[in-house]
């Protein structure tokens, strides 16, 4: 094992060895080599080269073993990536198919074996985490990781939660456009709110209602109700009071008729201007700023050039298109990647994937600002496959695991704030390999490999 941790733990010749890792903001140092008893005692973050492992080891099934271990004494929320099964023997089929049952799937035959890595450590928020990835996209993961890199060297991200809302928007049919008109005026009435807040409060101690707009098309009113969940995504939460709402309104004339309780204007699952616009769930923001040496050393390229693609292809590109939340390169390869990991709804990574990435020269001295900024980020630390054991362990390696004491919501947005770092992680790293023509030359060599490869 001491062969192995002098070989993930390189020698730094810049930094003496007794020199402890500097994690402060705006620090471009390299960190020294740390001691192993220290790493034992995670007094210092893992700066290694994980990937490297299997090349040492020689067995692929014992060189993912090894990487869980080391993973593990890198950060302290990190154990938690013990509890994520490398081997069938460690595999426990009747729990999980116990827990499935009733609750996630119907008519099960199987699993579907998906491999989850890890990229890290990622530095947000004057934290850090290992960030667990589930894919079958070779370079996905080594990219990403470039990224987080080059935001470790840059002294971290910041990231925060600018709005934070679900949203369920019902569609009711009146006799005329002046009935749904008039109608429309009543519900957003701010004595009419109350009340119908009041009703939504009946159906949790969870969630509250935040707000009530109205869209009128012809006869027709889109209502489109908004609410804080708590920890929970929260489509379920605010479906069922809304629901209930609707039963109330229902009361009021005989003439409301409910058409549906979706309208397609809440907007669940479907690209749409209005979540790009108004947000829904977590809207997010994230930015760096990296000192032109990092650009240069870790991602290989300039800032002008950096800039120039951001502007060409990112917003100019995406432009011409007619796209609506695709200012970026792959936002969603990463959300996808993260939520299949964590235990998130895999098809609102339509929506959450929305995402605007801005890049700027600053200067004096040069620097390369980057943000993304996602208004639709819909996660949650409790409920549907957050509650199956390796989604949940990998909610722990990021510290955000459910606990009893706490502050409702925090955790969710928490996991929002560091999908965000991630994006922005990945969003530099595959610019930056535009920037220099390696996109190709890294998929031939990350996503072709020989599958004889070890054991």
């Amino acid at each position: 094992m001491r062969r192995l941790f002098d070989f993930l733990f390189p020698k730094q010749k810049s930094v003496p060895k007794e020199q402890p890792v500097s994690l402060s903001r705006g620090s471009s140092q390299a960190p020294a080599r740390p001691d192993e008893a220290k790493v034992q005692e995670k007094q210092y973050p893992m700066q290694t080269r994980l990937h490297k492992v299997e090349a040492y080891v020689g067995d692929t099934l014992e060189a993912a073993k090894v990487r869980r271990s080391l993973v593990a004494e890198a950060l302290p929320n990190a154990t938690s990536i013990q509890q994520i099964p490398v081997s069938k023997e460690e595999f426990d089929d009747r729990g999980f198919y116990a827990q499935v049952y009733g609750a996630h799937c119907e008519n099960v035959v199987g699993f579907l074996p998906l491999p989850i890595g890890v990229i890290g450590p990622l530095h947000v928020n004057d934290e850090q985490f290992y960030v667990p990835m589930a894919t079958t996209e070779g370079a996905l993961i080594a990219s990403v990781n470039r990224g987080a890199m080059a935001i470790q060297k840059s002294g971290g991200a910041f990231a925060t939660v600018t709005r934070d809302g679900m949203t369920r928007s019902p569609v009711v049919e009146l006799d005329s456009a002046r009935a749904a008109t008039d109608f429309a005026k009543r519900l957003e009435e701010p004595s009419t709110f109350k009340k119908l807040q009041a009703v939504f409060g009946t159906t949790t101690a969870h969630g509250k209602l935040q707000a009530i707009s109205c869209t009128v098309a012809g006869r027709y009113v889109y209502i489109r109700f908004k609410a804080s969940t708590g920890d929970a995504m929260g489509m379920n939460m605010v479906g069922k009071g809304v629901d209930t709402i609707m039963q109330e309104i229902l009361t009021w004339q005989e003439s409301i008729q409910l058409v549906s309780l979706s309208s397609n204007m809440c907007t669940d699952k479907k690209p749409s201007a209005m979540n790009w616009i108004n947000g829904r769930g977590k809207s997010v923001v994230c930015d760096v700023t990296i000192p032109e040496t990092v650009v240069k050393r870790v991602l290989r390229t300039t800032i002008e050039e950096m800039v120039q693609l951001n502007t060409v292809k990112n917003l100019v590109g995406s432009s011409l298109a007619g796209g609506i939340g695709g200012n970026n390169a792959h936002a969603s390869n990463i959300v996808t990647a993260m939520f299949l990991a964590t235990g998130q709804d895999p098809a609102q990574n339509v929506e959450s994937s929305n995402c605007l990435l801005m890049m700027e020269k600053l200067e004096n001295p040069n620097r390369l600002y980057v943000s993304v900024t996602m208004p639709s980020i819909e996660v949650g630390t409790i409920g549907g496959g957050t509650n199956l054991a390796v989604q949940k362990a990998c909610l722990g390696m990021l510290g955000i695991k459910p606990e009893r004491n706490d502050v409702p919501g925090e955790k969710a947005k928490k996991l929002a704030c560091i999908v965000a770092a991630t994006v922005l992680a990945g969003e530099l790293s595959l610019n930056a390999a535009l920037c220099t023509n390696d996109l190709i030359a890294a998929h031939m060599k990350l996503n072709r490999a020989s599958t004889s490869t070890g054991s």
